[in-house]
C-alpha cells in the first residue's frame, strides 16, 4: 500500500524546495532564489516519528499567468494536489500575504484536503510576523525557517495527526496497477480477470480516461485493480483531458502493490513500453510483464525466445522481470496473472535474516574484494536490510565514495542468486562507518 502523500504547494519562491531536502534528507530539489525552478512534481519517501510517508514538491503556482510555462506547472501542482492525503501550503513570511496567497488558498479550500498552512523565512518568530496570514481563512499559520531546519517538526507533527491509522502497513487487498501504452488491452484483461464488461472496450486508444479501482476476490483473495488511462509519450499529448489522465495513472503506479505492465506483442517492445518500465521501476514496484495479443503473433518454435532476448537487451535496468504471454480477448494464460503477482508482492516483502546477510556478504567479498582506489580499499563492516517492498540492504562502509556501480551491482547479484528477488527491484544503500567507531 501506498505511503501517505504529503504535497508542498504554494507561489513561486516561497522555499518549498529547500523544506522538500530536508525532510528528504538529501539534495533532490534545485533550490535558487528564481521563481520557476521547480517545473515538474519532485517525490521522495521520508520518515518523522515512525511513521513512513511521500513528500512531492511541486512548481510554484501563479493562477493569473497567461504564461504557458506557469499553465504546466499548475497543472503538475493540481495533480498533485487531487491525489494528496495532506497539503502544506507554503507562503512566504518576509513578503507577507500577497495577492497569490489569496488565489491558492481558494484552490486548496476547494480540495476539501487537510490543509496545514506554513509561513516560511521566520528566521526569529514574533506573533505579529504571522498573524496576517491568518486572513487566508486556513487555520493556524506555522511559522518555520525552511533554510535553518526551525519549526519543521512542528509542521511534521500536523501532517502525521492526518494519517490514517494502519495506512502503511500491510493491505487487505492487493492491489494492482494495469498500466502500459493506449490499445494494448488494459480494460480486456480487467474485464477478463473481474468476468464483467466493467470497462468499456473498443479498439479506439484512449477510452479509458481514467484510473477506475474495483475490488475482488479470487479462491479466498481479495485484489483491487486499477485499470488506468494509456499512457502516451509527452509529445502526443495535446489536451489537458489526456494529461491529467497521464498523471493519474502515474500516480496509480505509485499507490500501487505490484503492477503489470500491458505490452502489445503484434507491435513488439517499444521505447515507450521501456520508458513506462522505467518509471515502475524506479518507483520500487514489484512488476509482471504482459505480453498481450498473443494470439495474433505469427510463431514458430523460436518465437518466445526472440521475444525473451529483446525483453532483455531493452530491459538490462531491471533484469529481475518476470513475463508473461497472454491473450487478453480468448483468455489464453490470463489465469496466471494473479498468482504471478502474488509472488513478486512475495518477493518484495521477503526479509533476509541479518546473521545470513553479512555472512553472504564477507563471502562474496572474499571471492571479489572491492576495487582500490587512490590507494584505499572499500571495507564493508556490517549490512542489515532495512526495508521491503523494494527490499533495501543497507552496507555500512569505511568510506562511501569508494563504493564503484559495478561492485554495487556485483552485490545486488549475489543477493539475488542466494535469494529469490525475482519480479522485485531491491536497492542498496552505502553508509559510511569510521574504522574508530566500530
Amino acid at each position: 500500500m501506498a505511503n501517505p502523500l504529503v504535497a508542498l504547494v504554494g507561489r513561486p519562491n516561497v522555499g518549498k524546495s529547500t523544506f522538500f531536502n530536508k525532510v528528504a534528507g538529501r539534495k533532490i530539489a534545485i533550490t535558487e532564489n528564481r521563481p520557476g525552478v521547480t517545473r515538474d512534481r519532485l517525490y521522495a519517501d521520508a520518515e518523522w516519528r515512525g511513521r513512513k510517508f511521500t513528500v512531492v514538491d511541486t512548481g510554484g503556482i501563479e493562477l493569473k499567468s497567461e504564461d504557458t510555462m506557469w499553465r504546466e506547472i499548475f497543472k503538475q501542482a493540481d495533480v498533485a494536489i487531487e491525489t494528496a492525503d495532506v497539503i502544506l501550503f507554503f507562503t512566504d513570511g518576509k513578503e507577507g500575504v500577497s495577492a497569490s496567497d489569496y488565489d491558492v488558498a481558494d484552490v486548496l479550500r476547494r480540495s476539501k484536503k487537510p490543509v496545514i498552512l506554513v509561513v516560511n523565512k521566520i528566521d526569529e518568530y514574533s506573533p505579529e510576523k504571522v498573524f496576517e496570514f491568518y486572513a487566508l481563512g486556513l487555520g493556524e499559520p506555522y511559522a518555520v525557517s525552511a533554510e535553518h531546519s526551525t519549526g519543521i517538526g512542528d509542521v511534521l507533527d500536523a501532517a502525521i495527526g492526518y494519517f490514517k491509522e494502519g495506512e502503511d502497513e500491510t493491505p487487505d487487498s492487493l492491489k494492482i496497477a494495469v498500466v502500459g501504452k493506449p490499445n494494448a488491452g488494459k480494460s480486456s484483461l480487467v474485464n477478463r480477470l473481474l468476468g464483467q464488461e466493467r470497462s468499456i472496450v473498443t479498439p479506439l486508444a484512449g477510452t479509458t480516461r481514467d484510473a477506475i479501482d474495483t475490488l475482488f476476490e479470487r479462491d479466498g483473495k481479495k485484489y483491487t485493480l486499477i485499470d488506468t488511462a494509456g499512457i502516451r509519450k509527452k509529445r502526443s499529448v495535446n489536451d489537458n483531458v489526456e494529461y491529467y489522465s497521464n498523471m493519474r495513472a502515474f500516480d496509480a503506479v505509485r499507490r500501487s502493490d505490484v503492477c503489470v505492465l500491458m505490452v502489445d506483442a503484434t507491435e513488439g517492445l517499444t521505447e515507450q513500453d521501456v520508458k513506462i518500465a522505467g518509471y515502475v521501476h524506479e518507483q520500487g514496484k514489484p512488476s509482471v510483464i504482459v505480453m498481450n495479443k498473443w494470439d495474433l503473433v505469427e510463431k514458430d518454435t523460436h518465437t518466445i525466445e526472440r521475444f525473451e532476448e529483446k525483453l532483455k537487451n531493452d530491459l538490462k535496468f531491471m533484469s529481475y522481470y518476470k513475463s508473461l504471454y497472454i491473450s487478453a480477448k480468448t483468455g489464453l494464460r490470463a489465469e496466471k496473472i494473479l498468482s504471478l503477482c502474488e509472488e513478486a508482492y512475495a518477493h518484495a516483502s521477503f526479509h533476509v535474516p541479518t546473521g545470513a546477510l553479512n555472512d553472504l556478504i564477507g563471502d562474496a567479498v572474499r571471492m571479489s574484494e572491492p576495487p582500490s582506489y587512490q590507494g584505499r580499499r572499500m571495507k564493508i563492516y556490517y549490512a542489515s536490510q532495512i526495508g521491503v517492498r523494494p527490499p533495501v540492504f543497507a552496507l555500512f562502509v569505511n568510506d562511501e565514495t569508494l563504493m564503484h556501480f559495478s561492485y554495487e551491482r556485483y552485490l545486488e547479484n549475489t543477493i539475488r542468486g542466494a535469494y529469490d528477488f525475482s519480479g522485485t527491484p531491491i536497492k542498496i544503500t552505502v553508509r559510511e562507518k569510521k574504522d574508530d567507531a566500530r
